[in-house]
């Protein structure tokens, strides 16, 4: 492999003759071979976006040539699109409060832009990374309203998702509507309902969710950019402060705002910590509501559709692996809030420093649950019922069925009348009851109409 020789602050350090990255990403490839995981690129993207949004000020302002800012400003756009990926290979875990990542973009935006302008990598005196890629910025702004803007999109993502997962359990409510089972408390069976009624309250959870998710966005738009190293906007022209923030409104088409205390907003995370409290929420509903519909398919109520061979030694098992699945990245968005209240609380002073663990942590947990949520809602929609399984398992359930006629009997006659039935030796506890109450009276108590109404008519009432 050919290389080129770079210098910094260091000083001198070979760099792949091909790479579009410069000295200070090179280092970082050294010094941060952690976990594996590289950053995320909708962080890059959006980084590329803060830069491009800083050119295009800088050079309406005339802190930037003309030609030099339209080369920035298409490399960026490069970049956003999704091109260049290869050159961003740091991994998500880095010291420096995110600035290995600002490098690395200023570096390939640089070196691309110098290509444009018909240079050579590394020919900084056309464009500088620092001098003029990174022109009146800081990590500590850049970074933070890099992870917002990624976290936005991410959102909207997630909300989508989210309202086609409600969509699937509002169809199942509708479809099973008319099917009576067993409801349970305490893992044992309680009342009759409808697994029309069972789908609708998952559903109803699921749109709690997306509501939230759609809501949080509001927290993930104030910024910090222009406030540069701690909030005080140093080194930068106010103009440029002010301008800013309404190209960055224009490249990313969001409703983004500065913040009105940039030290405040430099300085603490706590609008990602929000945030991803309201994504551990949808994470734990996500949970209860997979390990349910394993239930239901074991109980036999419900039938999962097949997703894969279950067993590489008993034949024809298939187990429920969309919903473990779903449990399992449950799990994992419930461990990420907890990193991100953990980098949120160890910030020091005027910047957190554990802004990498916090961005990768939250954008992690967004990405997760939109595939989770993608993945269960196809799993959703082609769920079966098995009705008679249902009736077999109402009909096993004598305390569920007897619980529906408290309106005509009361607690006590009820009691009575379900241990004459297990005294005779139990057996069909509805035809024993059309023998006790009369046909149409059982019928209208067990029907889905009666058992999902909200309550019964008191006497007065039906006089």
């Amino acid at each position: 492999m050919e290389y080129r020789t770079e210098t910094d602050a260091l000083g001198d350090i070979s760099v792949p003759l091909h790479s579009y990255w410069g000295a200070h990403t090179q280092r970082a490839l050294a010094n941060f071979q952690l976990s594996g995981i590289k950053t995320s690129g909708g962080l890059v993207r959006a980084v590329a976006m803060v830069k491009k949004a800083a050119a295009l000020a800088n050079r309406e302002l005339g802190a930037l040539e003309v030609a030099k800012a339209s080369a920035i400003t298409s490399a960026c756009a490069e970049i956003i699109d999704g091109k260049l990926a290869a050159q961003f290979p740091l991994d998500a875990m880095q010291g420096g409060a995110g600035t290995s990542t600002n490098m690395n973009l200023n570096e390939v935006i640089a070196n691309r832009a110098i290509e444009l302008l018909g240079g050579e990598k590394g020919d900084y005196s056309i464009i500088h990374p620092l001098e003029h890629v990174n022109l009146h910025q800081s990590t500590n702004d850049v970074y933070p309203t890099a992870v917002k803007i990624a976290a936005i999109y991410k959102v909207r993502e997630l909300s989508e998702a989210a309202a086609k997962l409600q969509g699937a359990f509002q169809s199942g409510e509708t479809k099973f509507a008319h099917i009576v089972k067993t409801g349970r408390t305490e893992m044992q069976p309680a009342v009759l309902m409808t697994l029309g009624a069972e789908f609708s309250a998952w559903a109803e959870a699921v749109s709690r969710d997306r509501w939230r998710a759609f809501k949080c966005e509001e927290r993930l738009r104030t910024v910090n950019i222009g406030g540069t190293a701690i909030g005080t906007g140093i080194g930068a022209p106010r103009s440029y402060i002010f301008l800013v923030i309404e190209k960055l409104r224009e490249v990313t088409g969001l409703g983004l705002n500065r913040g009105e205390n940039l030290p405040g907003e430099t300085a603490n995370s706590d609008a990602f910590v929000e945030v991803s409290a309201i994504l551990k929420a949808h994470a734990s509903n996500i949970a209860k509501i997979s390990n349910d519909l394993r239930l239901l398919n074991l109980l036999g109520e419900i039938k999962l559709p097949p997703a894969q061979a279950g067993s590489s030694i008993m034949p024809g098992k298939v187990n429920p692996v969309i919903c473990e699945a779903a449990i399992q990245c449950a799990m994992k968005v419930m461990a990420n809030d907890m990193l991100v209240c953990e980098a949120a609380s160890r910030a020091t002073l005027q910047i957190n420093e554990f802004m990498p663990l916090l961005a990768h942590a939250l954008l992690e947990s967004l990405d997760t649950l939109r595939g989770t949520d993608a993945a269960l809602r196809l799993c959703v929609e082609g769920i079966e019922a098995d009705e008679r399984n249902c009736a077999v398992n109402c009909a096993g359930s004598a305390t569920a069925v007897i619980t529906a006629f408290l309106p005509q009997l009361g607690y006590a006659k009820a009691l009575v009348l379900l241990k004459e039935f297990e005294a005779a030796g139990g057996g069909d506890l509805k035809k024993f009851l059309s023998e006790k109450l009369g046909g149409d009276v059982v019928e209208r108590a067990l029907s889905p109409e009666s058992i999902t109404a909200l309550g019964h008519k008191q006497n007065a009432e039906n006089s």
